[in-house]
């Protein structure tokens, strides 16, 4: 079982800012900027790359979520980032679909791969 599963199961503790029946939003533990949250579905879905058709309003939901967050956070007025991680050569470092929110700060445009 991987780690976001796990926090899913309150298995692991985690700054919960956001659940419903399907996502769950956290604090990363890891933050990149001031708010830096976690999106992920409730349900186990490895990678983008294994998303399918049926999976089409999840994925949006993750992202209305995000928007969400970002109001509630009042990050959203000067804007954020969003972003996915896909397989290895894209940084993703957990097995589980997760989308990242960054905000707060004004980010840099050139960031490199290893950094965000």
């Amino acid at each position: 079982m991987c780690i976001f599963c796990k926090i899913i199961n309150k298995e692991v503790p985690a700054a919960v800012v956001y659940e419903d029946d399907d996502v769950l939003a956290f604090k990363d533990v890891r933050p990149l900027a001031p708010v830096h949250i976690l999106i992920i579905p409730k349900r186990h879905i490895e990678s983008i790359s294994n998303l399918t058709e049926e999976d089409t309003e999840l994925a949006g939901k993750l992202i209305l979520t995000a928007k969400k967050i970002a109001e509630d956070f009042d990050i959203s007025p000067k804007g954020y980032k969003l972003l996915f991680r896909v397989g290895e050569w894209g940084g993703q470092e957990v097995p589980h679909i997760h989308l990242h929110l960054i905000g707060g700060a004004k980010l840099q445009e050139n960031i490199h791969p290893e950094v965000i």
